[in-house]
């Protein structure tokens, strides 16, 4: 068995430009052109005896498949084989940022962060009064909700206040038979029409 490479992420971005024999400023004419000659020397139909043709080839097709798509081209020449990694990881969206926040700068500002706030202790005091005991806790279902709650007596008044303000009476009497038909009066006032129509 053919052993395996293992390969340290870089961030330079100048690896597969290698493969492709190319240099790291070249056009995507010039992509395809060394990709094509290079796909055709080792693809492995033109060279059955050659064990290392294969993977030779794999490399020319991951090469040419990575930097001809913009986007994965542009975090390979910015951040090398660790930013494509990152993109497969977190998503090509969320490179910048993870980057960002692993520089330098951002990790000494976490930490003066935390000398500051005393360890992180205002933060956490913070998180769990609110979140754990406080009005942010989480209600158990089936639980009452003590702010929902309503006395039926201020019900009914609001039920009042609301029909006064209205002037709409409650529907009191339901259809008793299928072909009993119900009528909305314009004036405000419900009325059934108990005759049935032939």
């Amino acid at each position: 068995m053919a052993e395996q490479r293992q390969r340290s992420l870089s961030t330079s971005g100048e690896a597969l430009y290698q493969v492709l024999c190319l240099e790291k400023g070249c056009t995507h004419e010039d992509i395809k052109k060394s990709y094509r000659k290079l796909a055709l020397k080792y693809h492995p139909d033109k060279n059955p005896e050659n064990p290392d043709a294969t993977d030779k080839f794999k490399e020319i097709n991951n090469a040419h498949s990575i930097l001809t798509d913009v986007t994965k081209r542009n975090i390979y020449d910015k951040y090398g084989s660790l930013g494509l990694y990152v993109s497969q990881q977190f998503g090509e969206e969320n490179v910048n940022t993870y980057f960002m926040l692993s520089s330098w700068w951002a990790k000494g500002l976490f930490a003066i962060c935390g000398l500051l706030t005393g360890c992180y202790f205002c933060c956490c005091l913070c998180c769990c009064c609110n979140c754990c005991c406080g009005k942010c806790k989480p209600r158990v279902p089936g639980e009452e909700d003590p702010d929902c709650y309503v006395s039926p007596e201020d019900l009914e008044e609001q039920i009042r206040t609301d029909m006064e303000r209205d002037g709409d009476t409650p529907i009191a009497l339901q259809p008793t038979s299928a072909s009993e038909k119900t009528q909305l009066i314009g004036d405000g006032h419900r009325s059934y029409n108990t005759e049935s129509y032939n």
